[in-house]
């Protein structure tokens, strides 16, 4: 049985949450190894949770200067490869502290469910977040420093 639609959502609502809440520690919680991520600026992978933790930690305070106070998402498709790896597309929607959506991300996931039956993303492909920032930064008149 392939991973439910239900759960993935659950799974990504956990996962906008702790964006919002600039949580690295929680966020990290949700990658399981190799956490590699490819998008136009970057492809690697964080070898260990302490490494996300980092990388993450690095970026808030441009999401702040931006005004980010909440994340919600839609899931755009998912596409089960085995019984316990699906391919998911999802658009992040960065919200201001009125609720209001100041932009989006989307990405695609690979999210395995272990064998502690916890769901993990393992691998992420950000299709247009590097535009999608330099244009909020933009009409924000925030300085991306490059």
């Amino acid at each position: 049985m392939t991973i439910q639609r239900a759960r993935l959502t659950e799974f990504l609502g956990r996962y906008g949450a702790a964006l919002a809440a600039f949580d690295a520690r929680a966020s990290a919680a949700l990658w399981g190894e190799p956490r590699a991520i490819l998008s136009d600026g970057f492809a690697g992978a964080l070898g260990s949770d302490d490494e996300l933790v980092v990388a993450l930690e690095s970026s808030y305070p441009l999401y702040r200067a931006l005004g980010l106070a909440g994340v919600e998402h839609e899931l755009l498709e998912e596409a089960p490869i085995t019984d316990r790896i699906t391919r998911v597309r999802v658009r992040w929607h960065f919200l201001d502290e009125s609720r209001d959506r100041m932009s989006r991300s989307d990405y695609e996931y690979y999210v395995v469910e272990g064998d502690d039956g916890e769901l993990r993303v393992r691998f992420a492909v950000g299709i247009d977040d590097a535009e999608q920032l330099a244009d909020l930064a933009k009409r924000k008149g925030v300085d991306l420093g490059g």
